[in-house]
């Protein structure tokens, strides 16, 4: 059974009006942009790190440092992917000991997704905080995962998914509730 959009949650500005405030969350939670480093996880996490860090930078008068981090290897459901996992490059930009990271995702679901980008996160240093920022934090943990900033939570079913669009990537800023086709 195909998935079709259901419902359009957050259009283009909307988006824009939800990063700014997590920005300005991001700013609250860790004293200033100084010793930040924003870390999106591939895929979808890395388009919000940059918009984050637009939004961050407007407000600061200063770039903050954005890397990405492939968690591929670090998935507890690495046989279940496939016999070959598409494994796409991390990068750090520097040393992250005693550095505040927060790590940026569309959507947090099951939390491991998560629990793996911390595992991964092990081999670049000790940062001196880790908080976690998600556009959509949609419910339905398997691990005690929580976001420190959260854009919007949206309750969804199991049958349900979310798909987020960004600009950069996919030509469009929305986020959809995805659902199966109902057979006519």
């Amino acid at each position: 059974m195909q998935l079709i959009p259901k419902v359009t949650i957050l259009d283009g500005a909307q988006m824009r009006r939800v990063v700014r405030r997590m920005a300005g969350e991001i700013l609250e939670h860790t004293g200033g942009s100084a010793d930040l480093i924003l870390v999106g996880i591939r895929t979808r996490g890395v388009p919000l790190a940059e918009a984050l860090a637009r939004e961050l930078e407007q407000m600061e008068g200063r770039q903050v440092p954005i890397g990405s981090l492939d968690i591929t290897l670090y998935r507890d459901d690495l046989s279940t992917i496939g016999p070959h996992p598409v494994v796409r490059s991390s990068h750090i930009p520097g040393p992250v000991d005693g550095r505040v990271l927060v790590l940026c995702d569309d959507v947090l679901y099951t939390g491991r997704t998560v629990r793996a980008a911390l595992d991964a996160l092990r081999d670049y240093g000790r940062p001196r905080r880790v908080e976690l920022a998600v556009l959509i934090d949609r419910g339905h943990r398997e691990l005690p995962v929580q976001a420190d900033i959260v854009g919007r939570r949206v309750p969804t079913s199991t049958q349900e998914e979310i798909r987020v669009s960004f600009e950069a990537t996919d030509g469009v800023d929305k986020v959809e509730i995805l659902g199966r086709e109902e057979p006519a």
